[in-house]
């Protein structure tokens, strides 16, 4: 079983901001991410959509995002 849960966009949004990543641009519900040491990660997902845990795991490896910060 994977220690990721569904989640909704938004939250999954205000943790990568919580561990640094700042908006870079948006167009439509693509952001681009920043972060110092790290290349840019596009976010592509509306707020209120559900992200599973297979996708949380492959957003994790690119962002450093670990499930404490949901």
């Amino acid at each position: 079983m994977s220690q990721w849960p569904s989640t909704k966009a938004r939250r999954v949004l205000a943790a990568l901001q919580g561990i640094g990543w700042k908006l870079k641009r948006q167009s439509g519900s693509h952001r681009t991410l920043a972060r110092e040491g790290w290349t840019d990660f596009v976010f592509a997902f509306h707020d209120s959509e559900e992200i599973g845990p297979r996708m949380l795991a492959r957003i994790a490896k690119h962002t450093g995002l670990t499930p404490e910060d949901l």
